[in-house]
This record gives C-alpha cells, sequence and structure tokens, in this order.
C-alpha cells in the first residue's frame, strides 16, 4: 500500500473516529426525539419542556429546527410562520409578545443550548433551516448557529442537520470536527463521505427503495438516520437493519422496541419487504410447479411465475388461489420457496401475513430440510411455522415432522390456537429455533416450544439448513376434509415481509 492510500485511510478513519468518539457519551440507543417529546406529552412541539421531556425519556437525541428573525436573532421554529408572522420579516421583540402553549417565549437558540447543557446523555440535533430569502441569508444563519455553539462550548452535544447541502458545507468549513447529517435524500453515501459529510438523515420512504442504502453507507463509515418514522412496523424495519438512528414523534413506542431489539442480540440476515411490483424478487424466490397433488390429494396446480396467482404490489406479496382451470386441475395457485437461494440453520424466521378466508383454503407458512433431495420426507424435518385449513376459522396449528414424528403415524408434535381476525388483519407467524429448542410464535407470544431430546436424528434432523416456503392449496386430505366452498375465490394470502434473525 502505497503512503498516499495509508494517509487518506488514516484521515477517514480518524474523521470516523471523530465523528462516533463523540457519541459514547451519550445514552445506547438509536432514539432521535423530533422536535422533543410533545406527542404525548402535550408540550408544544421545538419547546425547552418538549427537550426536557426527551431528556427524561433517555432518548439519545432531541432535534428541534433554528430560523433567524428579521433582527438576526436566532430562535427554534419549525415552520417560516410563527402565530401567524414571517419569521424573517419580524423582530424578535415582536415575535415573543405571543408565547407558546405552555407559556413559554419562543426560544432562541442559546436559550436552548443551555438547556440542553444541563446534561449529558441526550444530543441536540440542529436543523439548520434553508432560508427563503436565499443563500446569502442561509449562510449568515448558518455561521451564527455555529459561533453560538462554540461561544457556548456546546459542540459536544450538538449535530447539525439541514436539507441545504450548502449549509453543511458552511459549518464543515467553520467547524472541521461538527458532526453533520443531510437530509434531502438526494445524494448518495460515497458522495458524503468525499464531502466529508458524515451522515445521512433521510426520510425512511427513500431509505426503503434500496435495502443496500444502510448497509453501503455502513460500509463507509457515513451515519445513518431516518426521519420521521411513526409506525412501529416501520421502526422494527430499521432496528432489524440496525440503523444507527431514528427520527420518530414517538420516542416512547419507539424506546420499547430499541431495547427489545438491544436485547436479543439478532441480525437481520435475509429478508424480503415486497417494496417493488410485479413477480417475486427472482434472486430470493423460486417456485414448486405442478399439479400432481403434493402428497395431499391437493387440487391445485401451482403456476410458474404467473402474475396472477404470484404478485408483489403495493408492498405485498399476494399469493392467489383461483377457480381456474389449468391442465389437469380446476385450480391454479402458487408456491413460493427459497430453496436453492436461501437456507438457513438455526434462526428466528419472521412472517407477516393475512390469510384467505374460507372452507377448503389451506394456506401455509413452513420449511423443509435442504437434504430432501437424498433422505426424503420426513427424515429432513419439516417446520409448519403456521398452518390453517379454512374449515376451521380462526385457528393457527405449528408443527414438526420427522421420521419419529409425522402426521402418516399421527406422532407428529403440533399444537393449534385461536387466531383472532386472521383474515382482515396482517399477524406476525414465527419460529425462533436453536440447537435445543424451537419456538412457535404468534405476534411474539410463544405458544408452542419443541425440546431437542437429544436422542437421534429420527427425533431431531433439525441441525441442518432448511429452506422457507410460502402457499396456499386448495383441498386435500385436511384442506378438503369438509369440502370447498367454491364461492370463496380468488383466495389470496398477503405477505407483508419475511424476515430472518440470526
Amino acid at each position: 500500500m502505497n503512503k498516499h492510500v495509508i494517509s487518506l485511510f488514516l484521515v477517514f478513519w480518524t474523521l470516523s473516529f471523530s465523528y462516533f468518539s463523540k457519541a459514547q457519551s451519550f445514552h445506547n440507543n438509536k432514539i432521535v426525539a423530533h422536535r422533543g417529546a410533545w406527542k404525548n406529552t402535550g408540550a408544544p412541539q421545538n419547546s425547552i419542556a418538549s427537550l426536557e421531556n426527551a431528556i427524561k425519556l433517555g432518548c439519545v437525541g432531541s432535534e428541534f429546527d433554528v430560523r433567524m428573525t428579521k433582527d438576526e436573532v436566532l430562535v427554534i421554529n419549525h415552520d417560516a410562520h410563527y402565530e401567524g408572522m414571517d419569521i424573517e420579516k419580524t423582530d424578535y421583540a415582536e415575535l415573543i409578545k405571543k408565547t407558546l402553549k405552555n407559556g413559554e417565549q419562543l426560544p432562541t437558540l442559546e436559550e436552548y443550548l443551555k438547556a440542553g447543557k444541563k446534561q449529558k446523555k441526550t444530543m441536540l440535533v440542529t436543523e439548520i433551516k434553508p432560508s427563503p430569502a436565499g443563500k446569502e441569508r442561509a449562510m449568515i444563519l448558518a455561521e451564527k448557529v455555529v459561533k453560538t455553539v462554540q461561544k457556548l462550548k456546546a459542540q459536544n452535544w450538538v449535530v447539525y442537520i439541514s436539507f441545504d447541502y450548502d449549509i453543511l458545507k458552511k459549518v464543515r468549513e467553520l467547524d472541521k470536527n461538527a458532526k453533520l447529517q443531510y437530509l434531502n435524500g438526494n445524494i448518495s453515501a460515497a458522495q458524503l463521505q468525499a464531502d466529508n459529510i458524515g451522515g445521512l438523515d433521510y426520510h425512511f420512504s427513500v431509505l426503503q427503495k434500496d435495502e443496500q442504502w444502510i448497509a453501503n453507507a455502513k460500509k463507509l463509515g457515513v451515519a445513518t438516520n431516518a426521519w420521521t418514522v411513526n409506525d412501529t412496523l416501520v421502526m422494527d424495519y430499521f432496528l432489524a437493519r440496525d440503523i444507527d438512528y431514528l427520527t420518530t414523534d414517538e420516542p416512547e413506542k419507539a424506546l420499547v422496541r430499541n431495547a427489545r431489539f438491544a436485547k436479543e442480540k439478532r441480525k437481520l440476515v435475509w429478508s424480503d419487504e415486497f417494496n417493488y411490483t410485479g413477480l417475486p424478487d427472482a434472486t430470493k424466490w423460486g417456485y414448486d410447479v405442478g399439479g400432481k397433488g403434493w402428497g395431499n390429494n391437493e387440487l391445485q396446480y401451482y403456476t410458474n411465475a404467473d402474475t396472477s396467482n404470484a404478485l408483489v404490489k403495493n408492498g405485498v406479496l399476494s399469493i392467489t388461489a383461483r377457480k381456474s382451470k389449468f391442465e389437469n386441475r380446476d385450480y391454479t395457485s402458487a408456491r413460493l420457496l427459497t430453496k436453492g437461494k436461501a437456507e438457513w440453520t438455526y434462526g428466528r424466521i419472521e412472517v407477516r401475513a393475512k390469510l384467505p378466508k374460507g372452507r377448503g383454503t389451506w394456506p401455509a407458512i413452513w420449511m423443509l430440510g435442504s437434504n430432501i433431495e437424498t433422505a426424503g420426507w420426513p427424515k429432513c424435518g419439516e417446520i409448519d411455522i403456521m398452518e390453517h385449513v379454512g374449515y376451521d376459522p380462526d385457528t393457527l396449528v405449528g408443527t414438526i415432522h420427522t421420521q419419529a414424528y409425522n402426521h402418516v403415524k399421527g406422532t407428529q408434535k403440533s399444537k393449534k390456537i385461536f387466531i383472532k381476525n386472521p383474515y382482515t388483519e396482517f399477524h406476525v407467524y414465527a419460529v425462533d429455533w436453536t440447537p435445543e429448542k424451537m419456538d412457535f410464535l404468534l405476534d411474539g407470544y410463544v405458544y408452542l416450544s419443541i425440546a431437542n431430546e437429544h436422542k437421534t436424528v429420527n427425533e431431531w434432523p433439525f441441525d441442518k439448513p432448511e429452506y422457507l416456503l410460502l402457499n396456499v392449496a386448495v383441498g386435500g386430505n385436511w384442506g378438503g376434509a369438509k369440502g370447498i366452498d367454491e364461492s370463496v375465490f380468488p383466495a389470496k394470502m398477503e405477505v407483508d415481509y419475511v424476515r430472518v434473525f440470526q
């Protein structure tokens, strides 16, 4: 390695270390309260009270917005107008004639920073707003913000964020050690790194469009933050991907979920969030094809890459069984599988899904041993994460099949439970598989636990890779035991996501 490359590496390492080392004394979570903690406390947004609430909650950061009045006083307010007055065209003395709903005056930046500096665990995430008057005034604002931070010796608390890239460059010019995050979502992590902007803080929808955004940024040492994440499912999406920060109006909810992910200490190793349109991702899913009854006298023909049976749209995978003649069958459907593309030994496999309703339907979320071609069934081991038969409404069955325990012998290990609103609401079906046991879960509740008896492979073949299957069967020995209601078709299972943690 030549000395120029070594020098560049050392510079980058030093900057990255500086960026993160300053955060080491702050709370060990990812949650940034957006405009403080206000939504569930009654405090006004961007008030000192909302900042103090965020600090009490234990958030790693509290975000706020800085604008400049006509007489160049720096004030904290999100909108360009305050109580009907244009902040940039109004003197501060005029603005503070109207108080916030809790009686506070419109805070100045200096007051806000002094309040934040009373503690050492919550960062002050400072958004410098672009100026409607143009770049010149925006640069004046940026310079005044940095000088105020420096005057109060608040650099260690402050992270600067902005939608205006030039504002961040100005801050960097004024403070080479400043922590920066860009908001607008239109610049790559590589370009941010090249421009010495240490972080990205993008709307969550931008980061969801490309599942590699976060991983790529992390490889480059660029901090990652998503705003404004209020839906708990979206929170889980980003926490599963180990995002650095999560900005939210609901810090109370986010902190609970953050703690859960931190406790489990698992990493997301594979997922499909179905954030695209068309056929299922061919790099992740293949198809079992045919109408041979599948060992259960099922009546459907499983098609190959047919959007009438397997379609991703609006963030959801739909597997649809139809009353439609195909070759020797009167029904069509789809059976997706990860075989040859993704297989796992141990881990937590989660699928969030909504089930089809109606007698004769048989949706399943399940796994088979990758050695099925050589070992055969049931020696390969089968894990039924979720099975449901339409003639037995509002029920869920979890099962394992092995050489010793299987439905042919009537010895399978399984449990049936009640499930509320499986046809109108999404639920999370999961298995937590370790070398010692297998826990079956519904919405996080363990309803069945099967221990490894440590006998032979006939009882526990589950120490080898398994692949995942998703399908909707029609009829069959179990699914069709009480006939088929022809009026329920088309019948579809909707899948919001599939995630695998290890």
